[in-house]
């Protein structure tokens, strides 16, 4: 009886909201159109951070469709792209609903179930067309996005807006003392905070795994390299690569990195500028919300500025920096309950939960949510809201570059990272690092038969 008063409190809710003209109605919700009772949904997915909050919007499901929805595994990006990969290659996938994205899609493809069939394109309509692109290999849609993110410049604004330290900068390097818009500046006015005590660091990034891949790989598009060519040969240990690897490996030696960098993932690396410790960094806009979090981190909340990320070192082809994804959901080929795992994605991603989602700072893949965040930008108070916006935008219209859409990313990662970090501890040259991780990577890529 409860369930049929909720499912009429929504039908009544939709014909108010269709009645209404669209920016006055509320978010809407889907996939709590189908009778689901004594289903049970199960999920592995990632948790963590901001993750987990989209999650407390499940009873709402539940109590309208009756199925149950029990995560049997929450754990952060990495762990949980581990579990995948062993659960595939064993047969032992147990869950309905999986974690996916854009940069990992590639490698679950044979274990994926095709999502054509339970989408409209109605249903579709609203998300990112780019995105979508993305999820579909051979003909097949695979994942369905939850919200996408990508790299922006945070920094202390402190340091900026403070009047002795601008002219203490004109007085040491004869320029201003403005927010850097190249790799160059960056380094300049990172080793200017450091050295003159205003900052404990001066630039902050997490050191290890796909994380550390990842930022090597956005310095190094933005300075005009690749990590392949055309023909998926390693180019990154040419004069560009060396460049960037000899970067990180001065901030190191110079104390403008953290000393525990190699050991950070993202929570180590947001902690550190939540402290206030850290100058300047590229970070995800979905730590906005906690940023801003006075009881979280009071150093930091109202204390910060956002911008476009930095164009690299001075090479032809250098443009800005602008790594980016898109987190998702999937279905597993061997799911028990298809049909009612695409319900629960349709609701998870649905314009209602996908807002939601929004407030805590990450940015969506819908255009019906991109509306409504905008219009709220114009009302907000904070500044800084409408400017995340307005430079999430820009970012996602003209600096949106994902990794290489390969199944052997994380293979190659796992080959690449180790070598990098050896550089930045002084273990080894940073030719000599990145030519031993190209030559096993050429391996790597032979095996997988890309040289055939």
């Amino acid at each position: 009886m409860r369930k049929l008063f909720v499912l009429f409190t929504i039908a009544l809710a939709l014909i108010i909201s269709g009645a209404a003209l669209a920016q006055d109605s509320e978010p809407q919700y889907a996939g709590l159109d189908m009778d689901l009772s004594g289903i049970t949904i199960r999920m592995a997915t990632i948790g963590g951070g901001q993750y987990e909050a989209m999650y407390g919007s499940i009873p709402v499901f539940e109590e309208a469709t009756g199925a149950r929805v029990e995560i049997v595994a929450l754990l952060d990006g990495f762990a949980i792209d581990q579990k995948l990969k062993l659960d595939f290659a064993t047969g032992a996938v147990d869950y309905d609903v999986a974690w996916d994205h854009t940069s990992f899609v590639a490698q679950y493809v044979p274990f994926l179930e095709p999502l054509n069939p339970y989408f409209t394109e109605e249903e579709l309509a609203q998300f990112s067309p780019a995105i979508l692109d993305a999820a579909t290999i051979n003909g097949n849609l695979l994942l369905i996005p939850r919200h996408a993110d990508v790299s922006a410049l945070h920094y202390r604004a402190d340091l900026y807006n403070n009047p002795d330290i601008a002219e203490a900068y004109r007085a040491a390097t004869g320029m201003e003392l403005t927010v850097p818009t190249t790799l160059e500046e960056i380094d300049r006015q990172a080793r200017f905070f450091v050295q003159n005590g205003y900052s404990t660091y001066g630039y902050g990034m997490a050191g290890k795994e796909e994380a550390l891949t990842g930022r090597f790989y956005e310095f190094l598009f933005a300075s005009g390299g690749a990590l392949f060519n055309e023909n998926f040969e390693p180019t990154f240990n040419d004069a560009i690569g060396v460049q960037v690897a000899t970067l990180l490996r001065e901030w190191y030696r110079d104390g403008i990195l953290p000393p525990d960098t190699t050991s950070l993932l993202w929570d180590g690396d947001a902690q550190n500028f939540c402290n206030g410790d850290v100058a300047l960094k590229l970070e995800w806009y979905g730590w906005y919300s906690y940023f801003q979090d006075a009881a979280s981190c009071p150093r930091i909340a109202g204390n910060f500025g956002l911008a476009r990320g930095p164009i690299g070192f001075d090479n032809p082809g250098a443009t800005h920096t602008g790594w980016a994804g898109a987190h998702a959901f999937s279905i597993p080929a061997a799911a028990q309950n298809k049909q009612a795992a695409a319900q629960l994605i349709k609701f998870l991603t649905s314009e209602r939960v996908a807002y939601e989602e929004a407030q805590l700072g990450f940015l969506p893949v819908r255009d019906d949510v991109w509306a409504r965040l905008i219009e709220d930008a114009s009302r907000s108070d904070v500044e800084l809201n409408r400017i995340r916006l307005e430079t999430a935008r820009i970012q996602i219209n003209e600096d949106f570059r994902t990794p290489p859409l390969i199944a052997e990313w994380i293979p190659f990662s796992n080959i690449f990272f180790p070598q990098l970090q050896a550089i930045i501890l002084g273990d080894v040259e940073p030719q000599a690092g990145l030519d031993a991780a190209a030559e096993a990577t050429r391996q790597l890529m032979a095996d997988a038969g890309y040289y055939n």
